[in-house]
């Protein structure tokens, strides 16, 4: 596979993934100060250079760009689980989907906190992000 069709294949994802996403009643809220546009660009160019292709992305780590997103266990699986429905819905080879998941699990362990008390602000204007399920 070239560059351009890896580019397109990963676009596509992130598409069809962050429209799962934002329409999630739960999770949407954790994403909704990002438009959804700008989220996708910059994973588009996250995965395409971490799945061998050029490596554009020029942002914040996972680590450092999630310091005020409490994730939980929960959520993390959730939006797995809206990522493994668009392997499935878009028929993504196994190859590719395999390496994605392998890259997101990379992360996990610097994503997850088990704690509200583990939260960080990145700047002085952001607010600590905590889904509460019962208000989805």
């Amino acid at each position: 596979m070239d560059n351009d069709e890896l580019f397109e294949i990963v676009q596509l994802i992130n598409k069809n993934f962050y429209d799962r996403v934002y329409a999630d009643p739960w999770l949407r809220k954790m994403f909704e100060i990002v438009p959804q546009d700008v989220i996708e660009s910059q994973q588009t160019d996250f995965m395409v250079g971490a799945l061998g292709g050029p490596v554009r992305y020029r942002g914040r780590s996972p680590k450092d760009a999630h310091p005020h997103l409490f994730v939980t266990e929960e959520i993390w699986q959730r939006r797995e689980d809206h990522l493994l429905a668009t392997f499935k819905e878009l028929n993504i080879d196994d190859q590719i989907a395999t390496k994605w998941l392998k890259i997101d699990n990379a992360f996990k362990q610097a994503i997850i906190k088990s704690s509200l008390d583990e939260c960080e602000k990145r700047f002085f204007t952001d607010e600590i992000i905590s889904l509460d399920k019962k208000a989805a």
